[in-house]
């Protein structure tokens, strides 16, 4: 519920700040007008750029890679022993 009140806080803020430009004619009111729409498409690049990032530097977790290697082995067993063919690698 807490993460619900900064998201607020930075959109008010944010409208305050745009409000104050469409007022006070510091920057042309053609390019204010846009504004919204550039900090779409900013937040839009920076949550590509998260993405791509945590794609990068994924972390990589060999004991629990391990784990995983066992886990199938023993779901192989159980299956084999209930006369499932788990013996090819293909899904043909």
């Amino acid at each position: 519920m807490k993460h619900i009140y900064k998201i607020i806080a930075v959109l008010a803020a944010i409208s305050a700040v745009w409000v104050a430009l469409l007022e006070t004619s510091t920057v042309p009111r053609s390019y204010t007008w846009l504004l919204p729409i550039y900090l779409v498409v900013a937040l839009g690049c920076y949550g590509l750029f998260m993405v791509g990032y945590g794609l990068m530097f994924f972390p990589t977790c060999p004991r629990e890679a391990v784990l995983l290697q066992q886990d199938i082995a023993e779901a192989k067993e159980f299956l084999a022993k209930k006369g499932v063919d788990v013996g090819s690698e293909s899904c043909h």
